[in-house]
């Protein structure tokens, strides 16, 4: 059978590999062709070297804002995110009654829509506002943490749901052992359970940081007409840059590979952290 398996794998794999490189590969590296390239369309393009970076970096302000905007977004993001969540799911995990309601309703706004959601809150937050005869868009201030309130809206829940799997994963002895040893419950929280749900937290920072860059829908929806586009994010840039200005085509896919390394490189260095954190174990 193993012989077999062998012999047919190139013949079942091929189909696959064809539809990788024809729906992201080759796009991908005609993508990252391009960004070198003044171009109207993919068959319609001249080299230009570089200065599609320069631009980007030097005479496109808004990129550098939205590059910090995003940073500063997905710190806030990910240290909240992380933070209740973990909380919520320990406070779940102790026999609490109704816990299974508890998760299911936490766990809801993960499955609405981007843009609806982003709506949703505008109206929220512009009825809440308008009192004070302010709009969401009034201050980039109100911007952000708007941002930071839906995202902790959506995602809290998402990341609960991860951090009770880890939880419940940890050994009853454990807990057993730190009693007969005397230990408190914040010894039992910085040895026991933070320890042996560094998988959990490994896995939530990751989802929490990469959707904290790439989010788009949300920050179209929300932010919408706000003044010189200080709250828009690297998303939102690069299909404004793309879509909003002609003859800068090439400079939105700049920004777009840029982008792109960016997230390859937290992921890259997620991962890195990971496997060190295993072998030290």
């Amino acid at each position: 059978m193993q012989k077999t398996l062998r012999k047919y794998f190139p013949l079942f794999v091929l189909p696959t590999l064809i539809a990788f490189a024809v729906v992201f590969l080759i796009p991908f590296l005609m993508g990252i062709y391009l960004s070198f390239t003044e171009f109207t369309t993919v068959t319609n393009s001249r080299w230009v070297g570089l200065q599609n970076y320069v631009t980007a970096f030097t005479t496109n302000r808004e990129f550098l804002n939205a590059l910090w905007f995003t940073v500063k977004f997905a710190a806030v993001s990910v240290v909240s995110i992380n933070v209740i969540g973990f909380l919520m799911a320990s406070l779940l995990t102790r026999g609490i009654r109704g816990t299974n309601v508890f998760r299911t309703v936490f766990f809801l706004p993960n499955l609405i829509g981007g843009i609806v959601l982003g709506w949703i809150w505008q109206m929220i937050f512009n009825g809440i506002l308008y009192h004070y005869e302010m709009t969401l868009t009034y201050s980039p201030s109100f911007g952000f943490w708007g941002l930071v309130i839906l995202m902790n809206w959506q995602m809290i829940g998402y990341m609960m749901i991860i951090y009770i799997a880890g939880i419940q994963a940890i050994p009853g002895e454990l807990y057993d052992a730190a009693d007969v040893d005397g230990a408190g419950p914040w010894q039992k929280l910085t040895r026991v359970t933070l320890p042996m749900v560094m998988p959990s937290i490994t896995i939530c920072t990751f989802l929490t940081l990469t959707n904290s860059f790439k989010l788009f829908d949300q920050n179209l929806a929300l932010t919408a007409g706000a003044p010189s586009k200080k709250t828009a994010m690297l998303a939102l840039d690069i299909y404004n840059t793309f879509y909003g200005r002609n003859g800068w085509e090439g400079v939105g896919q700049a920004k777009a590979v840029v982008f792109f390394l960016l997230v390859a490189l937290l992921a890259f260095l997620q991962l890195r952290i990971t496997r060190r954190r295993e072998v030290d174990q």
